[in-house]
């Protein structure tokens, strides 16, 4: 299992001065949210002044209000019933998370971290009432009123890829149609054990998506990286896109995700040759049904490619492998085969309303949505991973470094795609925890600082913005 080196900060300086290390991080982490900012004050401002059409949909009677890159408009409210419990999170959060994240034993640690999570999730979701977990799970475009109208699974699998077309006189809503059958399935599946109302179903995925931090917590430490997951864990567990994450089902996706990496990490690292195959065995189901859940997120193969080039082991690979093939096999077997549905799905994407969206717009209003979501400290600690990735040369590959830089390129590669334009403040979430990690590495002065500036942009989001998710 590989090891971490210690993550202590610099030793002082003489006669005060800022060691180099502490000096140069800070001043890379000062530019990566400089940058962050400015990017998301033109990704507002220049639609504006220059009256350009960004088609983000905000409903016909509030297009005044609409406020590009987000998927949502101006709605500010002073106080909602999450507010007091949200501002109470918040501030203990801010006071005491990180010290426990240092102290607290492991299995402790994830308890409260968990339970920080889901109240944070929680807190700002009903900022807007019940409706906050409610009212985007029934919406007509989302799969929960298609979910409750399926009678059978097979026949569901067979005409799955036929309805996803425009031109089908029976399409899919717009959510069913841009996304593998497991997604609905999902839901299909609540419907029939009782849980398929709209409060319900929001409550059940937001318990879901609010174990994503522990799934990546313990990704690092399977990989020999406690100390860096004890450090991540404050930007994990408070991050501004608990906004999005609750009641999202992106989100549930990225926890399937994450825990399908968590496996990896355990099978890769594990001393037994049992341990190897029962956790690689388990981590390529969990990633062959997040395969099944998101056309977009095979691009996080790319991080799991990254933690078996940290565990130096490659021997869960095939077995993780086979066992996602088994999933995506299995579909296909029933009716719904992946490589053909992502054609009819481009063209569907194309006749709809990506044609409108302008890519001059859209290619980097995308990065400003992205940093709204993740909060203006991605930027920072984007700019810090890149300045140590740099210094350490060939050597990143070695370096924990290398779950946020695969992160990083899978965000650049779906954004060069132009087949998510707009609305990627929830569809990135499966890949902000990982670019969070970077977080970590930043001097500690901006660490205490910087999970104070997450929480105040989380706040200020939730209670300024309709965000329509």
């Amino acid at each position: 299992m590989a090891t971490s080196p210690p993550l202590t900060d610099p030793p002082p300086a003489p006669a005060g001065a800022a060691p180099v290390e502490d000096r140069s991080g800070a001043r890379a982490a000062a530019w990566g949210l400089g940058v962050a900012v400015v990017l998301v004050a033109l990704a507002i401002v220049v639609p504006r002044v220059l009256d350009w059409e960004t088609w983000t949909r905000a409903p016909r009677s509030y297009t005044d209000l609409a406020v590009p890159p987000l998927h949502g408009f101006w709605d500010p409210k002073l106080l909602g019933p999450g507010t007091v419990p949200a501002l109470l999170v918040a501030l203990v959060g801010w006071r005491w998370f990180a010290g426990w994240a240092e102290t607290l034993p492991w299995r402790r640690l994830l308890l409260v971290s968990y339970v920080v999570a889901l109240a944070w999730m929680v807190s700002l979701a009903v900022v807007d009432g019940s409706s906050g977990l409610s009212r985007v799970l029934g919406s007509d475009v989302e799969y929960l009123p298609t979910a409750r109208e399926v009678d059978g699974i097979g026949t569901l699998l067979q005409e799955y890829v036929g309805r996803i077309s425009y031109s089908s006189p029976d399409n899919w809503p717009t959510h069913v149609a841009g996304h593998p059958p497991l997604a609905l399935l999902f839901f299909v599946g609540l419907v029939r054990v009782g849980l398929g109302g709209d409060l319900a179903a929001g409550i059940v995925v937001t318990v879901l998506a609010a174990t994503t931090a522990l799934a990546v917590m313990t990704t690092l430490r399977a990989l020999g990286h406690e100390a860096l997951a004890r450090r991540a864990a404050p930007f994990l567990v408070l991050a501004p896109a608990a906004v999005f994450m609750a009641v999202s089902a992106d989100a549930l996706f990225g926890a399937l995700g994450a825990w399908g990496l968590a496996c990896l990490a355990l099978g890769a690292s594990h001393a037994s040759r049992r341990g190897l195959l029962a956790w690689s065995t388990l981590a390529g189901l969990l990633l062959g049904a997040m395969v099944m859940t998101s056309y977009g997120l095979p691009l996080l193969g790319l991080t799991a490619l990254a933690v078996l080039a940290l565990a130096r082991s490659w021997l869960p690979l095939p077995v993780a492998a086979g066992a996602a093939l088994v999933v995506v096999l299995g579909f296909a077997a029933g009716g719904f085969a992946w490589w053909e549905a992502y054609p009819v799905l481009h063209d569907r994407y194309w006749e709809g309303i990506a044609a409108d969206r302008p890519a001059s717009y859209w290619l980097w209003g995308n990065l400003a949505a992205l940093v709204l979501s993740a909060g203006p400290l991605l930027g920072s600690a984007l700019a810090v991973a890149g300045l140590r990735a740099r210094r350490l040369g060939r050597d990143v590959l070695a370096s924990p470094l290398l779950l946020v830089l695969s992160a990083a390129l899978a965000v650049a590669v779906a954004d060069a795609s132009r087949m998510s334009k707009a609305e990627v403040e929830r569809i990135w979430v499966p890949f902000v925890p990982w670019m969070m990690i970077g977080a970590a590495f930043l001097p500690e002065r901006w660490r205490r600082w910087g999970l104070g500036l997450q929480l105040v942009a989380a706040l200020l989001l939730q209670h300024l913005m309709y965000t329509s998710w």
